[in-house]
């Protein structure tokens, strides 16, 4: 089945990417943390931009440790999360980093909502 944006799946040492271009940036990253020019680098990393919005609670835990605690209410609204592709250190600073073939609607909001919310700056590769 094709990729709606025409990616191809790419598998390096055990791990599946999203596309080549991720793959290749992985191998550069790899290299350079090898060499010791970055440091921590994670991939796929999730960010919280907006929580999940819920009803107010109606409903008490009855037993347990939670006991006559309020049970969390139904979610209205799904919260909205950002994964980045990798964050690393380089010179002390964290980096985030993304490998963008084509920038959807829903990663530009994103991207915007990283800076306004967690004031990081997307690195787009």
């Amino acid at each position: 089945m094709k990729n709606k944006y025409y990616s191809k799946k790419v598998t390096i040492d055990g791990i599946t990417f999203d596309s080549k271009k991720e793959a290749k940036r992985y191998r550069e990253l790899a290299l350079l943390e090898k060499s010791g020019a970055i440091s921590g680098l994670e991939m796929q990393v999730p960010f919280e931009l907006l929580p999940s919005q819920r009803a107010e609670p109606t409903d008490f835990y009855k037993r347990g440790r939670n006991a006559g605690k309020p049970k969390p209410g139904k979610v209205l609204e799904m919260g909205v999360n950002y994964v980045a592709d990798f964050v690393y250190f380089e010179n002390g600073e964290k980096i985030v980093e993304d490998a963008k073939g084509y920038k959807t609607k829903d990663y530009i909001l994103k991207r915007k909502m990283m800076l306004y919310f967690h004031g990081i700056r997307i690195r787009e590769v």
